[in-house]
């Protein structure tokens, strides 16, 4: 599919953009123009138009600068948009981005911290219900000191991917 790019004033953009809204938006109504002026059947509006909330922001950066941003965003498995939008919403909000691999890591390390945290709870539960004695409840109380264990190294694994994340935004701080 071809793309056409024509630059226009934005006083005459904003005019078109007002005619154009109700027959389904500016690239809509190019379309209808251009079929219309080769003799095709004009489209029909698809009915209402979509509007982002935000905005398409363009940059133009230098070879050595682009092959940098494509180098940070492969190595956290983002597109170098993703990566831009990541550098601009933590430097505004303060809102980290994380790369799909660190996504995924995450969602593992919770996934084991709800793991251990049923197997505390059943070993509460049957301590609860249970009456033992002397060595069997001292073993008891190891296994859950165990879990416990294991679970403050998933935390703190969690916690330290955190802030490694938050580490690599800031930098350019």
């Amino acid at each position: 599919m071809a793309i056409f790019s024509v630059r226009v004033e934005d006083d005459l953009a904003a005019r078109f953009d007002r005619v154009a809204e109700p027959l389904g938006g500016r690239s809509a109504r190019l379309r209808q123009l251009i079929a219309g002026d080769v003799g095709d059947a004009v489209p029909a509006a698809r009915g209402g138009v979509r509007r982002r909330d935000g905005a398409r922001i363009m940059v133009r950066l230098e070879a050595q600068e682009t092959a940098a941003v494509d180098a940070e965003a492969a190595a956290l498995q983002l597109t170098r948009a993703g990566w831009v939008t990541g550098l601009v919403r933590w430097r505004l909000r303060g809102v980290p981005r994380f790369g799909r691999r660190d996504e995924l890591t995450l969602i593992a390390i919770q996934t084991e911290l709800r793991r251990i945290g049923v197997n505390i709870n059943q070993i509460a539960r049957a301590l609860n219900t249970a009456v033992l004695e002397g060595r069997v409840l001292d073993l008891e109380l190891g296994a859950i000191a165990d879990l416990q264990r294991e679970q403050r190294e998933h935390l703190l694994a969690l916690r330290e991917a955190f802030a490694g994340n938050l580490a690599y935004w800031d930098a350019g701080r």
